[in-house]
């Protein structure tokens, strides 16, 4: 089933992300482990990330993606990246993931690493959007967009223009790199909207459980730290027990908020801690 076709029956989708092993000689159970919890939150589907720069580990996300949807009977979106893939290279993974009963990708660049060669198929995820469209059209695509835009693009305009690109090229919904701010979230929707950019559009959440996570997500994706957000870590940073706890209720009054809002759907950035996802749905579950 494509995921697209769950959008737009009268409730907002509920989306949780896992990601597998780094690499093919770790334990691939602790992921089972944890699929068994997240799965009892019943999630509209559940996305399998995939490393870049061929440091990746195909054949976990592969099994992964595979057990969310044969075991547990939840769509599974398998991630893809493309800047250090051959054609060939991409046909081989998607006719993986498609064997093993995948029936969905979020097609991703993937992070430039100075330490890998990029090749020259596919410059930008709008060509690999094109690509999946054309050669396996039975597949659904998803594609990421930047709130706070993207920290190559020069600006605001350029940003969403090139988002407008990857959309018609192909891509069936949206899921936003994470935000503290609504507020922001709320005007990145206007410029998609001023731009015709129709598609539903998913707000990605990561609950910030341990004040150390912080500079990594700001160098990560550039997200901006709000007062309130600021104030919390200050306040309960040292304090493990209270900064989940703390990170959680932010979280939770984001997601309140957007639903409130009229949001297509919550993304939310497990970190694969099915403590906090189940705490988080616990609490909005109603409001779904």
């Amino acid at each position: 089933m494509k995921i697209v076709d769950k959008f737009g029956r009268g409730k907002v989708i509920f989306s949780l992300e896992v990601f597998p092993p780094k690499k093919f000689t770790d334990n691939i159970e602790t992921v089972y482990e944890t699929l068994d919890k997240l799965t009892g939150i019943n999630p509209d589907y559940i996305s399998v990330t995939y490393s870049a720069g061929g440091n990746g580990n195909v054949e976990h996300s592969s099994k992964v993606a595979s057990i969310i949807k044969k075991k547990y009977k939840v769509e599974s979106l398998a991630h893809l990246t493309c800047l250090t893939s051959s054609a060939e290279e991409v046909d081989r993974v998607i006719n993986d993931f498609r064997h093993a009963g995948t029936e969905n990708i979020l097609a991703l660049r993937g992070d430039i690493n100075p330490n890998t060669q990029a090749k020259n198929d596919f410059k930008y995820a709008s060509d690999l959007v094109k690509y999946i469209k054309k050669k396996y059209p039975d597949m659904g695509i998803a594609g990421a967009c930047y709130p706070e835009i993207h920290m190559e693009s020069e600006n605001e305009v350029d940003d969403i223009l090139k988002l407008k690109k990857k959309v018609d090229a192909g891509v069936d919904f949206l899921i936003s790199q994470l935000f503290f701010d609504n507020e922001i979230f709320y005007k990145f929707l206007e410029r998609a909207q001023i731009a015709g950019i129709d598609v539903p559009i998913e707000a990605g959440i990561m609950p910030v459980t341990n004040a150390n996570q912080i500079q990594r997500m700001v160098d990560m994706c550039g997200a901006s730290l709000p007062r309130k957000f600021s104030k919390m870590i200050q306040k309960y940073g040292n304090n493990p027990i209270a900064m989940r706890d703390a990170g959680i209720a932010y979280a939770v009054s984001q997601i309140v908020d957007l639903i409130a809002n009229g949001v297509d759907g919550i993304h939310l950035y497990t970190m694969n801690n099915p403590y906090v996802a189940s705490e988080i749905y616990k609490s909005i579950k109603r409001l779904l």
